[in-house]
């Protein structure tokens, strides 16, 4: 009768455990669809330092990007479209999102700062 009660408390354990890492995971799932339906969500403000429009690159002067556990630093981004560049100069302030494609740092969105 004692090893009923102890497989009954086992089963019941695991199920319990599983409920709740189910509970978990579809909040952290909630959590990302909240952010990523934000309008700025990911984005990372940036001092433009240098454009090569030729090449397609971007020199950014950035905060910190935790999607890409990245510190604050300045370097230079490849940039999805090059229409992306339109209207950028040295020194203005934007936010942007990049991401590693094919590894190669790669903005993906971009805007001026408000």
């Amino acid at each position: 009768m004692n090893m009923t009660r102890l497989t009954i408390a086992v089963v019941l354990a695991t199920a319990a455990m599983a409920a709740l890492a189910q509970g978990a995971d579809a909040s952290h799932a909630a959590h990302h669809d909240a952010q990523a339906g934000a309008p700025n969500a990911g984005m990372t403000q940036a001092e433009v330092r240098r454009i090569d429009r030729g090449n397609r690159k971007l020199t950014l002067r950035h905060g910190e990007i935790p999607s890409l556990d990245m510190p604050p630093m300045t370097m230079v981004f490849q940039v999805r479209d090059a229409a992306m560049l339109d209207g950028l100069k040295a020194g203005d302030t934007v936010r942007f999102r990049a991401e590693k494609i094919g590894g190669t740092y790669t903005v993906t969105a971009i805007e001026a700062a408000r």
